[in-house]
């Protein structure tokens, strides 16, 4: 097993002058790729309409407030995307400037000098400007202590996410608003610093347990969860301060979450003794993409740790909603169930669906039953224990995230390349096992039960087999993303009463948008073009192989012809979903009673459309 550093919660703070991955080299580097996605995904958006540069085919242009123009070389790619080469972003002119074409590689600066042309409001521009720069600090830290393609292929699932760059869309993608330097060196993916997180006991009164079945009760998780002398040693400092243990439930907080939210909201609970500080359970957990996911590298058997993180990354605060976090195991079973009782799931796709098996949520008692209260302030206390991935895998089966796909090591090798090339197969029939291992779960979910997961590169798993051939899918994160058709099907008639209040519903036309937006658009998008660099598939083959996948499906099942057309795959355009566009025009920054959710702006023509 890997040995991991570990910073406990008592450990000095990290120097504020060692941060050597921020030099101008590196600094340098990370912006002009930055400035080139923030083109690419504003222009998709179109949030910035780029015009054709008489200069040659493939060059664009965009003018600057300040009257100089941008210049950059792209490839135009399926759904109306983008591909800007970072090393080719020059401005000419403007006030002041000669016409000489200069390099131009600062993202921030671009953001200050197209205020005007991206119609940003100054407490937008202001906020952004920062969310911006801890993207960059962050991409800094990865780019110093990146790995190559084949030493990345190595690594254990849990450590290789410390080494992934976020979410391929989102320009803003490490921004964590709330965290000082000192948390990002802590507490971030990129840190790859396995830490000890505290544990509290939450009196009953204000705390609820849920669990699925074989996890009814609080003692059957912590007996799999907590070793016997951290057990009686939680109930010794309970019965010290005169409390019974058995009007307690334990969970584990983020230790930043302890400082910032949870004793300051939480004072009066604390001092009634409703609300008592533990200590460590002396697990050692690592940070995984989504930032309040930790991963148990010191007991892998052991269940991942979902904690309310109120941090404002992406697009919302990371905190648990108590009524959702209530809810979870018993989605959980029901989806699960789903799978258990169909042969094609469970046998032939052998899909892995990470149960939330249990949970505990604590209810503000002010903020919860304010419904203009911002959404931040109901999500703050919690925890949902999510099934351990490792134990699911089969003897020589490995997993590593879909976004994994996307990146791209210091030489420019593509990861996919190197597990292409360890497969011994053709980049076709790589990417043929790779599609029928993703393919055929979400569209049967979505054909036989009405029902979508949100597969983006973080959700979705891949499992490869020992010869790094993808053999079959593994999904998380049920709670906050799966939805269900709007028009009832027979088969939600085992849908409990609890689950249908929960899960999100949505009409059947937009049903298919979680596929197309989460896996097409947010991670093939991005694929596609890679294997036509690196691979040699043309990427309309690429998206040919993707539609024989979704009709070798409707093949296999005929008599869901009725279901094909309710949620077509197949339509000539979809709606283009933004989410940058969400940020910088829809929500902002503001504080909302609910979520944000992205934005819809018009239409892009669908890759897997027979005309295309």
């Amino acid at each position: 097993m890997p040995t991991y550093p570990a910073r406990h919660d008592s450990a000095e703070p990290f120097p504020a002058h060692d941060t050597p991955e921020l030099t101008g080299a590196v600094w340098d580097r990370v912006s002009a790729r930055l400035l080139a996605k923030m083109l690419g995904e504003f222009a998709y958006e179109e949030v910035v309409e780029p015009t054709p540069d008489p200069a040659g085919p493939g060059r664009y242009t965009l003018p600057l407030d300040d009257g100089a123009t941008l210049r950059f070389r792209a490839r135009r790619g399926v759904y109306g995307s983008w591909r800007v080469d970072p090393d080719s972003v020059s401005a000419t002119g403007g006030a002041g400037a000669d016409d000489a074409d200069t390099p131009f590689r600062d993202p921030l600066a671009f953001l200050v000098r197209t205020r005007r042309l991206l119609a940003l409001d100054g407490a937008t521009l202001g906020h952004l400007v920062r969310e911006l720069t801890a993207t960059l600090a962050a991409d800094a830290r990865l780019a110093h202590t990146a790995l190559g393609a084949d030493l990345l292929a190595d690594l254990p699932y849990a450590e290789l996410e410390g080494h992934q760059t976020g979410h391929p869309w989102l320009v803003a993608n490490k921004g964590r608003l709330g965290f000082s330097a000192t948390d990002a060196a802590r507490f971030t993916p990129e840190a790859r610093t396995a830490t000890t997180l505290p544990w509290i006991a939450v009196s009953t009164r204000i705390a609820r347990y849920r669990g699925v079945a074989r996890l009814a009760t609080p003692e059957a998780l912590y007996s799999r969860e907590l070793d016997a002398a951290v057990r009686d040693s939680f109930a010794g400092i309970l019965r010290a301060r005169g409390l019974d243990p058995a009007d307690y439930l334990f969970l584990p907080v983020h230790p930043w979450q302890w400082d910032e939210w949870i004793v300051p909201l939480f004072a009066p609970a604390i001092a009634a003794g409703d609300i008592v500080p533990l200590h460590s359970d002396d697990d050692l957990r690592l940070p995984q993409q989504s930032i309040r996911t930790f991963s148990n590298v010191r007991r892998p058997d052991r269940h991942t740790v979902k904690l309310p993180l109120s941090i404002l990354n992406t697009l919302v605060y990371r905190g648990l909603p108590t009524e959702r976090t209530l809810a979870a195991p018993a989605v959980t079973a029901w989806v699960q169930g789903l799978c258990d009782d169909d042969p094609f799931l469970r046998d032939t796709c052998g899909v892995i669906l990470l149960g939330e098996v249990a949970s505990v949520a604590v209810e503000h008692p002010l903020y919860d039953h304010l419904p203009e209260a911002p959404y931040q302030f109901k999500e703050i206390l919690g925890t949902i224990w999510r099934e351990p991935l490792p134990p699911r895998l089969a003897p020589g089966e490995r997993a590593r995230t879909l976004a994994s796909l996307l990146h791209t090591d210091p030489g420019g090798r593509a990861f996919t390349a190197e597990l292409v090339a360890r497969s011994g197969l053709t980049p076709q029939t790589w990417l043929t096992h790779l599609f029928a291992a993703l393919l055929p779960p979400l569209l049967h979910f979505l054909y036989r039960y009405g029902t979508v997961f949100s597969p983006h590169g973080e959700n979705a798993i891949v499992v490869f087999d020992a010869n790094d051939v993808p053999v079959r899918l593994a999904i998380k994160d049920f709670v906050d993303d799966v939805n269900v058709s709007a028009r009832r099907l027979p088969e939600h008639d085992s849908m409990p009463e609890e689950v249908r209040r929960t899960l999100l519903t949505e009409e059947p036309g937009f049903l298919t948008q979680f596929i197309h937006s989460g896996l097409f658009v947010g991670v093939f998008r991005y694929l596609s073009p890679l294997c036509e660099e690196q691979l040699g598939v043309p990427e309309d083959e690429f998206w040919s192989l993707v539609r024989a996948e979704i009709l070798r499906h409707h093949a296999r099942f005929p008599e869901l012809k009725e279901r094909f057309e309710i949620f077509d795959m197949l339509t000539p355009t979809i709606e283009r979903l933004c989410l940058n566009r969400n940020r910088l025009h829809v929500d902002g920054y503001r504080d909302r009673p609910e979520r944000p959710h992205a934005a819809v702006h018009g239409r892009v023509p669908n890759p897997l459309h027979p005309s295309a």
